[in-house]
Protein backbone atom coordinates (compact mmCIF):
# COMPACT_ATOMS: atom_id res chain seq x y z
CA UNK A 1 0.00 0.00 0.00
CA UNK A 2 1.07 3.49 -0.74
CA UNK A 3 0.13 6.76 0.59
CA UNK A 4 0.31 10.07 -1.17
CA UNK A 5 -1.23 13.83 -0.59
CA UNK A 6 -2.32 15.53 -3.64
CA UNK A 7 -2.89 19.47 -3.87
CA UNK A 8 -5.05 20.17 -7.37
CA UNK A 9 -4.53 24.05 -8.48
CA UNK A 10 -6.61 25.60 -11.27
CA UNK A 11 -10.50 26.06 -11.54
CA UNK A 12 -11.32 23.29 -9.08
CA UNK A 13 -13.71 24.59 -6.49
CA UNK A 14 -17.48 25.06 -7.47
CA UNK A 15 -17.32 23.05 -10.30
CA UNK A 16 -18.53 19.58 -8.38
CA UNK A 17 -14.53 18.35 -8.59
CA UNK A 18 -14.91 17.12 -5.09
CA UNK A 19 -17.97 14.93 -5.58
CA UNK A 20 -16.64 13.62 -8.74
CA UNK A 21 -12.93 12.95 -6.97
CA UNK A 22 -15.13 10.93 -4.52
CA UNK A 23 -17.00 8.90 -7.01
CA UNK A 24 -14.10 8.33 -8.66
CA UNK A 25 -12.06 6.93 -5.93
CA UNK A 26 -14.64 4.86 -5.07
CA UNK A 27 -14.16 3.23 -8.23
CA UNK A 28 -10.52 2.99 -7.95
CA UNK A 29 -10.90 1.12 -4.55
CA UNK A 30 -8.81 3.53 -3.03
CA UNK A 31 -9.11 4.96 0.73
CA UNK A 32 -8.86 8.26 1.57
CA UNK A 33 -10.53 11.98 1.75
CA UNK A 34 -10.60 15.38 -0.41
CA UNK A 35 -11.37 19.06 0.53
CA UNK A 36 -11.50 22.11 -0.34
CA UNK A 37 -8.73 24.51 0.60
CA UNK A 38 -8.98 28.73 1.70
CA UNK A 39 -6.42 29.35 -1.09
CA UNK A 40 -9.10 27.98 -3.56
CA UNK A 41 -7.04 24.90 -4.60
CA UNK A 42 -8.14 20.48 -3.28
CA UNK A 43 -6.14 18.87 -1.03
CA UNK A 44 -6.70 14.93 -1.14
CA UNK A 45 -5.21 12.04 0.93
CA UNK A 46 -5.07 8.55 -1.30
CA UNK A 47 -4.33 5.25 -0.08
CA UNK A 48 -4.05 1.89 -2.08
CA UNK A 49 -1.91 0.05 -4.54
CA UNK A 50 0.51 1.18 -6.87
CA UNK A 51 -1.84 1.23 -9.84
CA UNK A 52 -4.78 2.59 -8.25
CA UNK A 53 -2.45 5.43 -6.71
CA UNK A 54 -1.13 6.23 -10.38
CA UNK A 55 -4.59 5.73 -11.83
CA UNK A 56 -5.82 8.81 -8.71
CA UNK A 57 -2.90 10.98 -9.35
CA UNK A 58 -3.79 10.84 -13.34
CA UNK A 59 -7.85 11.66 -12.42
CA UNK A 60 -6.86 13.90 -9.96
CA UNK A 61 -4.84 15.77 -13.44
CA UNK A 62 -8.09 15.23 -15.65
CA UNK A 63 -10.88 16.53 -13.02
CA UNK A 64 -14.55 16.85 -13.33
CA UNK A 65 -15.88 17.59 -16.79
CA UNK A 66 -16.15 21.33 -15.24
CA UNK A 67 -12.98 21.60 -13.84
CA UNK A 68 -9.57 23.12 -15.55
CA UNK A 69 -6.75 21.51 -13.25
CA UNK A 70 -3.60 23.19 -13.84
CA UNK A 71 -1.44 21.56 -11.65
CA UNK A 72 -1.21 18.38 -8.82
CA UNK A 73 1.66 18.76 -6.37
CA UNK A 74 1.83 15.17 -4.94
CA UNK A 75 4.06 14.53 -2.46
CA UNK A 76 4.71 11.33 0.83
CA UNK A 77 2.05 11.60 3.28
CA UNK A 78 2.72 9.84 6.95
CA UNK A 79 0.70 7.18 8.40
CA UNK A 80 -2.69 8.00 9.93
CA UNK A 81 -6.43 6.65 10.55
CA UNK A 82 -8.14 6.89 7.16
CA UNK A 83 -11.81 6.18 6.89
CA UNK A 84 -13.25 2.85 5.32
CA UNK A 85 -14.25 4.38 2.08
CA UNK A 86 -13.49 7.59 0.25
CA UNK A 87 -15.15 10.63 2.15
CA UNK A 88 -15.54 14.41 0.83
CA UNK A 89 -14.15 16.52 3.91
CA UNK A 90 -15.03 20.21 5.27
CA UNK A 91 -12.66 23.20 4.02
CA UNK A 92 -9.96 24.23 5.84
Amino acid sequence: MMRRRLVITGRVQGVFYRDWFVAEMRRLGVRGWVRNRLDRSVEAVVEGSEEAIAAAIARARQGSPAAHVDDVVVSDDAPADLPETFAKRPTV
